[in-house]
């Protein structure tokens, strides 16, 4: 659903060392590997910078790292911030396509039926409902 060409850059690496940092960051993962070494630090949350045509390449590897984390170090709620940040409006929401938005729906629905306690005990639960809400409206 997510095999798209991978970026030559994914973040405006020119703008300022910050965004060459992470810039640097991503290019240097994989999407077999990138974890949260690379991605756990919400301070420091190099997905911040990243284009939407860049969150678009990493995301079946941003999904593997929320559905790994469910019974650990939790990186759902990172990711349900970028899935939310201005609502339907967001970029990464308006840069996807009909069957993607469709796809992430199904994601996050799987992980409500699948980890209730889970995301109760984390405080997730309504933000996942929020992005539910979001990208159910492909």
């Amino acid at each position: 659903m997510f095999a798209v060409p991978r970026p030559d850059h994914f973040t405006n690496h020119l703008h300022c060392c910050e965004c060459a940092e992470h810039d640097e960051t991503l290019r240097q993962a994989d999407l077999e590997t990138i974890g949260l070494k690379e991605l756990g630090n919400a301070g420091g949350d190099p997905l911040c910078f990243c284009s939407d045509e860049g969150k678009r390449y990493l995301m079946p590897a941003l999904i593997r790292l929320c559905l790994e984390t469910m019974d650990g170090e939790f990186y759902l709620a990172q990711f349900l911030f970028h899935l939310m940040a201005d609502g339907g409006g967001n970029s990464l929401f308006k840069s996807c396509s009909v069957a993607q938005r469709e796809f992430l729906a199904r994601v996050l629905g799987f992980v409500v039926l699948t980890w209730p306690a889970e995301l109760e005990q984390s405080g997730c639960l309504e933000d996942l409902w929020q992005a539910m809400a979001i990208w159910g409206k492909a």
